[in-house]
């Protein structure tokens, strides 16, 4: 039997060889997905360092800072609420306790007439009463210590012997007369009497003027002898 004879792949002259089929381009690659970038947090600036809050750190700040401020206004609305009613309440007791002046007593004891030398100016009740007593031969009376010019105590001068006033110059005799400055009439008396326990009793409440002819009242002058 005759062997079979395969075909001769070799190239034979004149005559071409077959293409190679083409190979398929590979499909391209998919591009690929950027990687989301993970939030950022939040930096604290060191102690003593210069750096800066980052912005969402600077937001929370933010909302606590319109949370504060409004819990302010709330209070302070409080506050002056409450502030109204206390003044109403306030007013409403101090109504219930009318003012009420409270002066010294006008009336005093001033010892007793042997406490006196003959001659003199007492000035032991200026401070407290604003009152000079006076003693002569005949018994006592009592000066207001009050410028009858524009209302200042004059001083009793004891070298010179008379009442003189700091203001203006208004002098007084230790009668009482005035005689040089402004004054136009003299100082005032006041009462004088004897209380039962034997000592001067003084009332300034009670005052007499010269100009009218009030020193003549009994009351003007205790007769001492």
């Amino acid at each position: 039997m005759a062997e079979e004879t395969k075909p001769s792949t070799a190239p034979v002259e004149g005559v071409p060889a077959p293409a190679e089929k083409a190979h398929k381009p590979a499909a391209a690659a998919a591009p690929a997905k950027p990687a989301e970038a993970a939030p950022a947090k939040p930096t604290v600036a060191k102690a003593g360092s210069k750096q800066t809050l980052t912005q969402p750190l600077q937001e929370k700040e933010s909302g606590n800072i319109w949370m504060t401020r409004r819990n302010f206004l709330s209070r302070a609305g409080w506050a002056a609420f409450f502030s109204f009613v206390g003044t109403m309440l306030l007013g409403s007791l101090r109504f219930m306790f009318p003012r009420v002046l409270f002066e010294p007593s006008t009336v005093f004891k001033a010892g007793f007439p042997g406490d006196y030398p003959i001659g003199a100016v007492s000035t032991r009740w200026i401070k407290d009463y604003r009152t000079w007593i006076v003693r002569n031969e005949q018994g006592f009376y009592a000066i207001f210590a009050q410028c009858t010019h524009l209302g200042c105590t004059p001083r009793w001068l004891d070298a010179e012997g008379k009442f003189k006033c700091p203001c203006h110059g208004s002098g007084f005799t230790m009668e009482a007369i005035n005689f040089e400055g402004p004054a136009p009439r003299p100082l005032e008396r006041v009462q004088i009497t004897l209380a039962e326990d034997g000592q001067l009793l003084i009332d300034t409440s009670i005052r007499f003027r010269e100009e009218t002819g009030q020193w003549s009242n009994p009351n003007a002058f205790l007769n001492y002898a």
